[in-house]
């Protein structure tokens, strides 16, 4: 994946200079935050520009795999699973109760492909059904951030879901992964909301997907000294922790 080092005189605008030069959206690139820079003595002098380093999103490169190659193979690894396309424009069927069977096939069909033997076990509730995959290879399946496992997750929701309505999300986890990242944001949050406190300045949190800005937002909303806000734009949104204002 190519990466350029790009500056600005802040981070957003080292951003928008990224996005500019890849011509996509924020969303579509990977940051990695260098320097945050500085504006030098009383804003005059000796400042230094911010600088990220800034490439095209996409699977972890040691899968051998991008994410849309993953999405082009759906339509294969729903056939050798004995799903149709045709199955998404037809009313639901007498096995479309059978979601978890189906994720779980399309699910091992991804795995021969990355060449990955660990065997998946599946467990439903009302509202979810839990795949998880055991034995080896679990950080290879994860990912940077959990990036690997969010895209096999897509697009196994994707390929097994055939009713358009009353359909259950399929959550896939290997190792406790999701549990971890849960437990390790709660920490983080902590931490960030200490520091707020104690500086009275806000602190933004690097970009992460939904679930885990909300898992941000859960671990914090009860502190009356804080407020948290998402800033940006796409899936990649960041986390900005603030004083409160009652404070």
């Amino acid at each position: 994946m190519e990466t350029l080092e790009i500056e600005g005189k802040s981070i957003d605008e080292a951003i928008e200079n990224a996005c500019r030069d890849f011509g996509v959206a924020r969303e579509k690139l990977n940051i990695e935050i260098i320097s945050e820079g500085s504006s030098g003595f009383l804003g005059l002098m000796g400042g230094r520009r911010a600088k990220i380093k800034a490439g095209l999103l996409s699977i972890d490169a040691t899968l051998d795999m991008p994410l849309t190659a993953l999405q082009s193979q759906t339509a294969e690894i729903m056939q050798e699973a004995g799903i149709t396309a045709a199955a998404y424009d037809r009313p639901p069927a007498a096995d479309d109760d059978k979601v978890g069977e189906r994720a779980k096939a399309v699910l091992e069909g991804i795995l021969v492909r990355m060449g990955i033997a660990a065997p998946v076990s599946v467990e439903e509730t009302e509202e979810s059904i839990l795949l998880n995959i055991k034995g080896d290879g679990g950080g290879l399946i994860i990912g940077r951030r959990g990036q690997n496992l969010d895209a096999i997750q897509y697009v196994v929701n994707k390929a097994a879901n055939r009713s358009r309505e009353g359909r259950k999300v399929i959550i896939i986890d290997t190792e406790a992964y999701r549990k971890r990242r849960e437990e390790s944001l709660v920490t983080l949050a902590g931490k960030l909301g200490e520091k707020v406190k104690k500086t009275k300045k806000a602190v933004t949190v690097s970009h992460m997907n939904a679930h885990d800005r909300r898992i941000i937002h859960m671990a914090l909303q009860n502190d009356a000294s804080l407020t948290t806000k998402s800033r940006g734009e796409g899936e990649y949104r960041k986390i900005v922790i603030i004083p409160s204002k009652k404070n």
